[in-house]
């Protein structure tokens, strides 16, 4: 390992050693688990930042998530369950045979290949390793139901897809919302059903991100994103005028709002 990363697996063994951080000793995986949760989506996050040619939110949050990896894999040496250096190695491993046609002799001419291959080469590793000795009822198990919605929701129908359960194409995923929506209007006229409704429409909406290959959670997170930005120029404005939110209407946010959309494309 690199002299850094020796050092960091290095001040987490001494936080959790006697005379170390009483908080990080009391730390088990399931206490731990929010962080590592939370940790995924700022670095997620902070992607966007990257793209926008501002790395160093990224190298940060990156970092916040490695030491959680770190943090898991020394309580798990504690235990004697594994330790850094097989999560290392295990990973290493796997990436190798996965990658045949990099550190092997086979020959894919496209990524959609690959991707085929991977999945092919996830089952064999299964049978041969019994990691997954229960006999699953459905294809879908696969996929945790812990993942937030949006997640599922994509990992959902990319697996149905892939044994053929999906519409031919877009337009026939458009005829499928138009279909959705009439239905919702139906269920809010009768005031029932609306919530059931509402996640049906949403389902058809990650369906046709995913058949224009769009990841939805992304997309979403970059729309709140730019949400944010144009709502706190409203107030940034209202504030010159010597305003605020609660003595303005909505034309005249309407206004700034329509202001705010040249700028935060």
């Amino acid at each position: 390992m690199s002299k850094n990363f020796d050092e960091l697996v290095t001040v987490m063994a001494r936080l959790r050693a006697p005379g170390g951080c009483p908080w990080d000793r009391e730390q088990t995986y399931e206490s731990l688990a929010p962080y590592l949760l939370e940790e995924a989506f700022e670095s997620f996050d902070a992607i966007q930042d990257a793209t926008e040619g501002k790395p160093e939110n990224l190298r940060e949050e990156l970092g916040d998530l490695l030491l959680q990896i770190i943090f898991h894999s020394q309580i798990a040496e504690e235990t004697g369950d594994f330790t850094i250096e097989d999560v290392c190695a295990t990973i290493t491993r796997k990436m190798i045979l996965r990658h045949p046609h990099v550190f092997g002799d086979k020959k894919f001419d496209t990524a959609i290949d690959v991707l085929q291959n991977w999945d092919e080469l996830k089952k064999s590793e299964r049978a041969i390793t019994k990691t997954d000795e229960t006999v699953k009822d459905s294809i879908l198990e696969d996929v945790p139901l812990a993942f937030p919605a949006l997640i599922e929701a994509n990992k959902l129908t990319k697996k149905a897809a892939k044994v053929g359960f999906d519409w031919e194409n877009t337009e026939q995923i458009f005829d499928k919302l138009r279909e959705e929506t009439e239905e919702l209007k139906k269920a809010i006229s009768e005031d029932e059903n609306i919530e059931e409704e509402i996640g049906d429409l949403l389902f058809v909406v990650v369906n046709l991100a995913r058949k224009l290959d769009v990841e939805p959670e992304t997309a979403l997170k970059k729309t709140n994103r730019k949400f944010r930005l144009r709502f706190k120029f409203i107030e940034t404005e209202l504030k010159k005028l010597g305003r605020n939110l609660e003595n303005s209407d909505m034309k005249e946010m309407d206004a700034l709002w329509n202001e705010a959309k040249k700028i935060y494309k």
